[in-house]
């Protein structure tokens, strides 16, 4: 299979493009290279035969169908994205504009090329998106996101995705383009850009910087090793049911609270501070707007009609996570410079 995936330089995107590759799929990876991409997390299958970079816009309808006519791809992976809550709140208009507009020329793109080719059954545009478009959960622990949960989408980014979400389900039924959708729950793994919590913590507690921890910790979210997630992406746009929606899920929630402690406790085993615990370091801040106390989900579909479930608990999957920041030092130090990294960001509303 020929896949083209957008935003594959991103954590998620990256995760992707190097599994297809392999497995043995033509990947073509378009990215713009906005501030978050890094061609480094693609580094070790550059060279490979089966990969090539296309660096474009989304939002450049002229660049894409260029893209669609030079490579003929069978699939679409849809990941390119602004995804940080915090910037979203700072700055909406470029979660719009990419989102958005971006996701509305990609379908278009798409929807010509399948067009030129003759309509082919097998062909999939798959949109990648995020359990935050269901909004906040009770702490209820039976209570669940399915994909029959409505919409409540309560940040910038958040509406920006289910806006998205939203176009792809209409363009598979007004215009017949075969589509797949999923949404996930907080990913977190290697080459995570250093501005989300998992990364943070890490990076701060080697620096010896406060912990940050939103509000008194108590907010939940469900953690999917990315690795695990890249495995059921696939799986969805290989043998999903066109025009369905899947859940993904880790099935591994924790408080942002307990999380931080559990990472605490690794670099504590595995780097040592001279002289106490890292936890000594947690410092609650005040809380994001419109922070959502839950996130959950219910991943009974994916497992029953695709047999995907997640192979990585959230302690074995944190342990490779640090280990793998103690180990790629030179790849987090030239990210930290970049705009808004290790500021707070959010806090505008």
């Amino acid at each position: 299979m020929k896949i083209l995936v957008t935003g594959g330089a991103g954590f998620i995107g990256s995760a992707v493009v190097r599994l297809a590759v392999a497995r043995g799929h033509h990947v073509v990876n378009l990215d713009a290279l906005t501030y978050a991409a890094c061609l480094d997390n693609v580094a070790s299958v550059a060279d490979s035969p089966l990969y090539v970079f296309e660096h474009a816009d989304i939002r450049d309808r002229a660049a894409l169908d260029r893209i669609f006519a030079a490579h003929r791809p069978d699939a679409v992976m849809h990941l390119a994205a602004e995804s940080h809550v915090d910037r979203s709140i700072d700055g909406p208009g470029d979660f719009i504009e990419t989102n958005i507009t971006g996701t509305y020329q990609m379908l278009e793109a798409a929807r010509a090329h399948w067009t030129r080719e003759g309509r082919p059954a097998g062909f999939r545009f798959h949109h990648i998106s995020t359990d935050e478009v269901f909004g906040s959960l009770p702490p209820d622990p039976s209570v669940k996101f399915t994909e029959d949960t409505p919409y409540d989408p309560r940040s910038p980014y958040s509406a920006s995705k289910a806006a998205s979400d939203h176009l792809v389900r209409a363009w598979h039924e007004t215009y017949g383009l075969p589509v797949v959708l999923t949404n996930c729950s907080n990913n977190y793994g290697p080459f995570h850009f250093p501005e989300k919590l998992v990364p943070v913590i890490i990076l701060n507690a080697l620096a010896g910087k406060p912990l940050p921890i939103y509000g008194d910790g108590t907010n939940i979210r469900d953690w999917l090793f990315v690795e695990d997630h890249a495995d059921a992406l696939l799986l969805v746009v290989e043998k999903g049911q066109v025009g369905r929606s899947y859940n993904i899920g880790g099935d591994n929630e924790r408080t942002n609270l307990e999380l931080v402690r559990a990472l605490c406790a690794i670099l504590d085993r595995l780097r040592p501070k001279a002289g106490g615990s890292y936890a000594d370091q947690i410092t609650f801040v005040t809380d994001r707007p419109g922070h959502d106390a839950r996130y959950a989900i219910d991943a009974a579909r994916i497992r029953a009609e695709l047999g995907w479930q997640p192979s990585v608990t959230v302690e074995e999957g944190l342990e490779r996570t640090v280990r793998w920041y103690l180990d790629n030092a030179p790849w987090w130090r030239a990210l930290q410079g970049r705009r808004g990294v290790g500021e707070r960001l959010g806090v505008k509303a």
